[in-house]
């Protein structure tokens, strides 16, 4: 389980994230330097503020505004994209955030009570990894002043909380939590219902959706259009081919996934494209389908009858659903068991 993966890259977005909430204008190559450098200043102040700010305090240890920002940005990392967190998801947000931070000092002090440690190759080529994610020098320097007062010995020691984190995760969590495939085989054997299944198809769709209340030159110039594109579709040699003509032609949402369905039960989809699929074979292309004032092509990409899905088939997927469901019963019960004794405070 590679619970600590994000923390690094994340240990840097805390600093950008609060950089774009600010405007720094540092991705614009056309604001004047003067401008750039002031807002940049504006923005590191503001770090620097947050790091400073103590939000929540664990077993004596305080964590920052700063920490609570880089958690809240790991849980909805589209902020960056979006300038911020949605104003009605924060609260919610923030309240996760809070949850994770506690949970990882809390980890992090039982770490050291057991007097885990990191190898030193491990540290360095951490370290190393760190720092690549920045830039330039110079970056690096602004981010080491605004979070931790210049201390190139601070941030070693953050790099090594992360690795600790995920040291005694493994011990604690993934090792425990890992299933065998004798233990997925017998789950199997005794939920056989789990792993019955209908008669399914995989198909890709692309349509033409003319209005409703659409005139007749607007319905036939649909019906045209369909042709053209029924004409291209059976040219497309892989699914791929009849995705990218999918998300380029297709009126219906699935375009933005290549015109992928997925594998659908058949009494979830119209008879029309029932009675098609089953007069095709993978990889066949299907005449036009009117479905109410809609025209459809899909392509069948697969095709089951009703029947059990094979341990064989099931195992990878099984062993993975049950490795999650076991870690996050494991994971919960570590983190009350260390919550138990534990004074929290927040701030």
């Amino acid at each position: 389980m590679k619970f600590r993966t994000y923390i690094l890259s994340v240990f840097v977005a805390s600093a950008v994230a609060v950089s774009a909430q600010v405007g720094t204008g540092l991705a614009s190559s056309h604001a004047p330097t003067t401008q750039k450098t002031s807002k940049n200043t504006v923005a590191l102040a503001k770090i620097s503020a947050m790091a400073s700010k103590p939000v929540v305090r664990v077993n004596g240890a305080e964590l920052t505004e700063v920490d609570l920002t880089r958690e809240m940005y790991a849980i909805f990392p589209y902020a960056r994209q979006h300038n911020g967190f949605p104003k009605d998801m924060e609260p919610e947000i923030r309240k996760g955030a809070m949850e994770m931070l506690v949970f990882e000092e809390l980890l992090y002090q039982e770490a050291k009570r057991l007097n885990l440690t990191v190898p030193p190759e491990r540290m360095a080529k951490a370290e190393v990894a760190f720092r690549k994610q920045f830039p330039d020098q110079q970056t690096f320097q602004q981010y080491l002043k605004a979070e931790l007062n210049g201390s190139q010995q601070a941030m070693r020691e953050k790099i090594r909380r992360s690795l600790l984190i995920e040291k005694i995760l493994k011990v604690q969590v993934s090792q425990k939590a890992a299933v065998t495939p004798a233990e997925a085989k017998t789950y199997y054997d005794k939920n056989p219902k789990l792993f019955e299944h209908g008669e399914t198809i995989t198909i890709q769709t692309i349509s033409i959706i003319p209005p409703e209340d659409a005139s007749a030159p607007i319905k036939e110039e649909a019906k045209a259009k369909i042709k053209d594109i029924l004409r291209l579709a059976r040219a497309a040699k892989t699914p791929r081919d009849f995705g990218l003509l999918a998300e380029q032609l297709s009126d219906d949402d699935w375009r933005t996934k290549l015109g992928d369905r997925g594998t659908v039960d058949v009494s979830k989809m119209p008879p029309e494209v029932v009675k098609a699929a089953r007069a095709m074979k993978p990889g066949q292309v299907s005449d036009i389908i009117q479905l109410s004032y809609a025209y459809v092509v899909f392509r069948l990409n697969a095709h089951a009858p009703a029947g059990k899905t094979p341990f064989a088939d099931a195992k990878t997927k099984l062993i993975a659903d049950l490795q999650k469901e076991k870690t996050l019963g494991i994971r919960a019960a570590l983190n009350q068991q260390l919550r138990k004794n534990a004074k929290i405070e927040v701030l």
